[in-house]
């Protein structure tokens, strides 16, 4: 038999040395989108919620509203595992278009659902795009941006989905204003606004080119080195950079490499990343999914004005990452997600506890859920650049499939069904115990990273985690 082809390239080091440039802005831009559709399809999905009871032709019930939010993540966790592996298998710039093309077409249908069956069809097929984006992005944000900037960027690019909610939240309030809008109306243009935006994607994607760490491993290094050269520019550094050798792989990572680098090599980041994506699933889509359902039926908020309660929300989770985000690369992952997660479980505690004994208003609830999410939004957003960051190369995209998919099942799935389903009870206490329930996950997921964090802060990813066909 053939030995394997070796094969040497500088391309990593490369990368990692680049200053920031007008290309890291592109692919911020370009690819933090997914995360602003997803903010928006998610505020969307909360803020419609009273609308959605209250069409003629729909006429959901509290339980189905929650199941439709359930649809749209059971949706999210069987695309991300499918593109996932298309992504490895097919490179991360082709599954840009295939995904965003699947959410345009879906989030666009979704408006023209004339009964729950049909609805709840749509946001399910609108989550695989919205799962099978978060693995193909997620892989290429880590393996285009420099090491020294990899924490604060990812947490930043995550943070946009807020970007997403505040779009979301105005967007709602003009739109289910039924002095503007009949109710049948208002929401079906809500879901058009997503598919407005990310045909404007599509076009701006084009510029972007695939991942040189991708067809590094491929055996594809001069197309690699051609791409890290148009990205230098005309004034690359004229210092030697570090070299590595690898076996040219020819086939997509498959599930025993998967198994080799989940269970073999890195079983206490296995075990981490499945803890902190299924404690921050649970947290946040049980609450926000139904935060207006709260909104209307503990407080009596008009379906009209809860995109105004959404908007210091989302603003406050959008503020978190952008202020704390340099942290995790200066103090570190230990601290920083550990830190993030406590104080954010401590939080909800609290706020459970004042909605137990009737001490909130609507504005006070929000403002508690305000200052919960500043610290939350870093925890869920490290979640993803843990599990991103922790394994090879070659299994990255599948990796974080299925670690998405694992917390998304476990934490995610069931939660807005559940809490939705609670809130038609109208027993204050049980609300406050499942938000209590949700306090206590991040506080025990904090106390695992405490203990199981590795400090990957401005380490080469090929350094966190030796690449599979990397050669001694």
């Amino acid at each position: 038999m053939d030995k394997p082809e070796i094969v040497e390239t500088d391309v990593p080091a490369r990368l990692d040395r680049l200053r920031w440039s007008r290309f890291h802005w592109l692919v911020v831009a370009t690819l933090g989108i997914t995360w602003i559709l997803d903010g928006l399809e998610v505020t969307l999905a909360g803020a419609v919620g009273t609308a959605l009871r209250e069409s003629p032709v729909l006429q959901l019930t509290d339980a189905q509203v929650g199941a439709s939010a359930s649809a749209y993540l059971a949706g999210a966790v069987i695309g991300a595992l499918f593109f996932g592996w298309l992504t490895d298998l097919l490179g991360r710039r082709k599954l840009f278009f295939i995904t965003l093309g699947l959410y345009l077409i879906a989030t666009g249908a979704t408006a023209f659902a004339q009964d729950f069956t049909v609805f709840a069809l749509f946001r399910f097929l609108t989550g695989c795009g919205i799962g099978g984006e978060y693995v193909a992005i997620n892989s290429a944000i880590q393996e285009l941006i420099p090491a020294r900037y990899r924490g604060r960027t990812d947490l930043a690019i995550n943070g946009s989905f807020w970007m997403g909610a505040v779009l979301g939240s105005l967007g709602t309030f003009i739109l289910l204003d039924p002095a503007r809008f009949s109710p049948d109306l208002g929401w079906r243009l809500a879901f058009g606004i997503g598919a407005v935006l990310g045909a404007v994607v599509l076009f701006f994607r084009r510029s972007l080119p695939e991942s040189p760490r991708w067809l590094m491993i491929r055996g594809r290094i001069a197309e690699a080195e051609s791409i890290v050269r148009r990205i230098e520019g005309p004034a690359p550094d004229p210092m030697p950079a570090a070299r590595m050798r690898l076996h040219a792989r020819h086939r997509a990572a498959d599930l025993v490499d998967l198994a080799v680098s989940l269970f073999k090599r890195y079983p206490r980041r296995s075990l981490l990343g499945l803890v902190l994506m299924a404690a921050q699933a649970f947290f946040y889509n049980a609450i926000f999914f139904t935060f207006a359902l709260v909104l209307a039926t503990f407080f009596k908020v008009p379906a009209g004005e809860t995109g105004l309660y959404i908007l210091p929300f989302a603003v406050s989770n959008f503020i978190g990452p952008l202020a704390l985000g340099w942290l995790f690369d200066h103090w570190g992952r230990r601290t920083m997600i550990s830190g993030t997660y406590v104080i954010s479980g401590l939080l909800l505690g609290g706020t459970a506890l004042l909605f137990l004994n009737g001490a909130l208003t609507a504005i006070t609830l929000t403002a508690a859920f305000s200052l919960v999410f500043f610290f939350a939004s870093c925890a869920a957003s490290s979640a993803y650049l843990t599990v991103s960051e922790s394994f090879p190369l070659e299994v990255r995209a599948l990796a974080i499939a299925v670690f998405y998919a694992l917390g998304t099942g476990l934490g995610g799935v069931a939660a807005p069904w559940v809490f939705g389903t609670l809130i038609g009870s109208g027993d204050p206490a049980s609300i406050a115990g499942g938000y209590a329930f949700g306090a206590g996950l991040m506080l025990l997921a904090g106390l695992i990273a405490w203990w199981l964090a590795i400090p990957a802060e401005r380490r080469p990813l090929e350094e966190v985690a030796k690449p599979l066909s990397g050669v001694d």
